[in-house]
């Protein structure tokens, strides 16, 4: 039997197939072919990115030039 090793994604890697999966203009079995992983695992890095995509931006204040400040 031979055994198969677990390939191994960054985070960079999988915000990229989750960005793809997003965009919705592959399906998401053609996606994980073309990754070489399972369906579930692309819908479970896309859920991954949406409920997480807003603390990228958590305790950022806006910034003013600093033309206007003066």
């Amino acid at each position: 039997m031979s055994e198969r090793k677990r390939k191994i994604f960054t985070g960079a890697q999988k915000a990229k197939v989750a960005l793809e999966a997003f965009k919705g203009m592959k399906t998401i079995n053609e996606i994980a072919q073309e990754h070489g992983i399972r369906p579930n695992q692309v819908s479970q890095w896309k859920k991954e990115l949406l409920e997480n995509a807003g603390s990228l931006f958590k305790g950022k204040s806006p910034s003013v030039p600093h033309f206007l400040t003066h």
